[in-house]
């Protein structure tokens, strides 16, 4: 399927941008504290690793990732962040080769995949291209941390629309596990692309909007950034509130950032 190549693609294209971050950094520097409370750079990459295996265990091993599901459901949260600390515990070098080839296996993997196929995952089965993205969407996220940590700004590229994309779709995920009910009216979204380049979701003239530029869009949508410190025009009360709940990861609500009050701008 082009969509799975494509997506694979571009995945590949991200973890390769954020290799390049941490492929020469020093062994000490891997210990450098990032904007996620209690994880260094270690973290980040371990669990990018983490997740990567695991959604390859799901493509490749069903029956290994059901074992792997019944483990997890006793301790939710608390299992991915050991899976987080374990990797991150690991000389560096021997990390980031080991994170190589599992991407590099979880992309044959998912190319692989036959049409229709679902696979299972922590939450709903999903499709090859659904976890693509959904790999993607995470490895743009925590590779934002880690260029954060190192006090630098990584480049962006178009292929961030297939983010901003997951984004749109679960705006009503965001109301579900706030426990509140999405509204009827589909919101427009106008995202500018890092290339100058409009991509639109949802009906003209629709009374909610959310226009702005596509980094600041997917910072919202992963919760790396507070809303006030955005360049989004946030235009009706249903947007409005749907900004502050906006999630596209899976799992409880998350916390987000605190505000820094340098800049944005919401309407």
């Amino acid at each position: 399927m082009a969509i799975v190549d494509d997506l694979v693609q571009a995945l590949q294209a991200e973890s390769e941008s954020l290799d390049d971050l941490v492929a020469a950094l020093p062994v000490e520097a891997w210990s450098t504290p990032t904007p996620a409370e209690g994880w260094t750079i270690a973290h980040q990459i371990g669990h990018l690793h983490w997740t990567d295996r695991v959604s390859l265990l799901s493509v490749t091993d069903p029956d290994g990732f059901q074992a792997l599901l019944a483990e997890a459901m006793g301790d939710p949260m608390g299992f991915v962040d050991a899976g987080a600390e374990a990797e991150a515990a690991r000389p560096p070098a021997e990390l980031l080769a080991d994170w190589r080839k599992t991407r590099a296996r979880l992309a044959g993997a998912l190319i692989a995949v036959p049409d229709g196929t679902k696979l299972n995952w922590f939450g709903p089965p999903m499709s090859a291209p659904s976890m693509a993205t959904a790999r993607l969407m995470e490895t743009w996220a925590h590779g934002l941390d880690v260029a954060d940590a190192l006090g630098v700004e990584r480049v962006a590229d178009d292929r961030i629309k297939n983010v901003v994309h997951l984004g749109v779709r679960t705006r009503n995920f965001a109301y579900m596990v706030n426990g509140l009910e999405a509204p009827a009216e589909e919101f427009r979204f106008e995202i500018t692309a890092p290339s100058g380049e409009v991509w639109t979701w949802g009906p003209e003239g629709a009374s909610n909007v959310v226009r702005g530029p596509a980094v600041d869009f997917c910072e919202l949508i992963t919760q790396r950034r507070h809303l006030s410190d955005l360049a989004l025009d946030v235009i009706g009360a249903d947007a409005q509130k749907w900004a502050t709940i906006a999630q596209a990861f899976a799992g409880p609500p998350g916390g987000g950032r605190e505000a820094s009050g340098l800049n944005g701008e919401m309407h």
